[in-house]
């Protein structure tokens, strides 16, 4: 009767999991609207976000309870194929915000995020699978959307691709999955924090050059500009979707979409030290996530360079302001965090360290237990 207990472990650490989820993305909805409240602001992209996050999530879970393969890899043509329609070269008629972003390795933008998704998904999908002959198609399918990303003229999305797919790779060798996902949220803290010293001209005069001249030196006035902002309203910040009204640099750009092309700088800007703080605990949910997941560390350890990668190109562009993208997010993490069916089968439980549990005793049945003498 103790098997039951030892498997309920796993699934209370999910809940907890899920909670803290609810709690978070609930957090980002709630004050979105406190920050937009008494001005003309727009918290309608924050609602969305969350909502698609959210949604994604769900959905991801499910189909990665019941097609871990072919779900993750529907998720990888599928954002593979976003990329490409919302390049600007060869995506859809009409001028998509942001979209030019992704022409620089400094930018962002649609193509590059959904470019590492796609690389992400195809490389977990190739974890899941059995066939040694379908592992090697799916990851060569990951190469396809590395190459994909130089063809479309996306230098970013090329090396953000090629980079999950090579710490894929290298996830094999890794066994604690704790230290691989610390690794990751300190390389996206570096890259926030590196926009910030920039923004802030806290940084050496030739590192900084060299940065502003990847950078653009419109996006670091840009960066400037959000930062004055955030020092004039640090606590609700000036109100979501109003940073291009109130961004000189915003208003002097010919083509500017009315955004910092800083994901962590854009919150402290329109909603405060609050909307930064719940920025970081999203992020540090999905990691949270995958540490007690019960996929395998490889499958756990390629979601999470996925979505670092994905967390690097918001902390210096603007993609986060598309729907596709933090969908594409959430699918990805609730694939990597899904219990599959086959887990909770009555052959016994698997530990996320690949260390099985107890075995329940068959149906109707108790184990034997010694005695000192024969029973009467």
């Amino acid at each position: 009767m103790a098997a039951p207990a030892v498997r309920s472990g796993p699934r209370e650490r999910g809940a907890l999991s899920d909670a803290a989820g609810v709690v978070i993305l609930g957090g980002c909805a709630v004050w979105s609207l406190v920050a937009a409240a008494g001005r003309e602001a727009r918290p309608e992209g924050v609602l969305l976000a969350v909502l698609a996050v959210a949604g994604s999530y769900a959905c991801g879970r499910i189909c990665g309870s019941l097609l871990p393969v072919a779900a993750a890899s529907a998720a990888a043509c599928g954002a593979l194929a976003l990329a490409v329609l919302l390049h600007p070269d060869h995506g859809l008629p009409g001028d998509l915000p942001g979209a030019a972003a992704s022409r620089s390795f400094g930018s962002t933008g649609a193509t590059a995020a959904l470019l590492a998704l796609a690389a992400g998904a195809a490389c977990c999908a190739a974890w899941a699978a059995r066939p040694r002959g379908l592992r090697v198609a799916l990851r060569l399918l990951a190469l396809l959307v590395a190459v994909t990303g130089l063809v479309l003229g996306s230098v970013a999305g090329f090396a953000a691709a090629l980079g999950v797919l090579l710490c894929s790779l290298a996830a094999a060798r890794l066994r604690r999955r704790g230290a691989g996902l610390a690794g990751f949220a300190l390389a996206a803290g570096l890259v926030v924090g590196g926009s910030w010293a920039v923004a802030e001209d806290a940084l050496p005069h030739g590192l900084r050059v060299s940065l502003e001249g990847q950078l653009t030196v419109n996006r670091v006035q840009l960066w400037r500009d959000a930062l004055d902002l955030a020092e004039e309203h640090p606590l609700r910040g000036a109100g979501p979707d109003r940073f291009g009204r109130l961004s000189p640099t915003a208003q002097q750009a010919p083509h500017s979409v009315g955004k910092p092309h800083s994901a962590p700088l854009q919150l402290a800007a329109e909603q405060g030290v609050v909307g930064v703080a719940l920025l970081g605990a999203a992020f540090g949910w999905m990691l949270y996530g995958l540490w007690r997941s019960p996929r395998e560390t490889p499958v756990v350890l390629t979601a999470a360079a996925a979505l670092t990668a994905v967390a690097a190109l918001a902390g210096v562009g603007n993609a986060l302001s598309f729907t596709a993208v933090t969908a594409g997010a959430g699918v990805l993490a609730g694939l990597s965090t899904a219990r599959r069916l086959s887990d909770d089968g009555g052959g016994g439980a698997t530990r996320a360290s690949g260390v099985p549990t107890a075995k329940a005793p068959p149906l109707g049945r108790w184990p034997r237990v010694p005695t000192g003498r024969p029973f009467p």
